[in-house]
């Protein structure tokens, strides 16, 4: 009997999964050596802001999503949304400071409301969680 096929798909499997470790660890590398450059500049500054805090704390949801997505091989989207939801506050943070019109005016607006929409989002995954259990590898 021919073994090419299973030899075949092994180092196939092999190569993929190395490609996949690599890829995180090029990418949780790359989120912690952008973290402690931001840290460093608000060293030298002598002082942090809260945008600045905000900008340590998408790092971290990006690091620990990165590390859940290493040891289960799954990425819940509620990371993601949390990521999304801390951006937006961020943003709104850096924003409410320059409210000189009526585009600004909606565009907070609309900002407030995609958080609230993204908690939403979270609530329902929640409960559909909490209802239905998450999926099994």
């Amino acid at each position: 009997m021919d073994n090419t096929p299973k030899l075949i798909e092994k180092i196939g499997r092999t190569l993929v999964d190395s490609f996949h470790y690599l890829a995180l660890f090029v990418i949780l590398m790359t989120i912690v050596w952008s973290a402690a450059y931001e840290y460093a500049q608000m060293v030298g500054k002598g002082h942090a802001a809260l945008k600045d805090i905000l900008l340590l704390f998408i790092y971290l949801e990006l690091g620990a999503m990165v590390g859940v997505y290493f040891k289960t091989k799954r990425l819940p989207v509620e990371f993601l949304i949390f990521v999304a939801i801390t951006a937006l506050a961020r943003h709104l943070v850096i924003d409410v400071q320059k409210v000189t019109d009526t585009f600004h005016i909606y565009l907070l607006l609309s900002l407030s409301g995609a958080v609230v929409l993204l908690s939403g989002a979270i609530y329902i995954l929640a409960m559909s969680a909490k209802k239905h259990g998450r999926p099994d590898d």
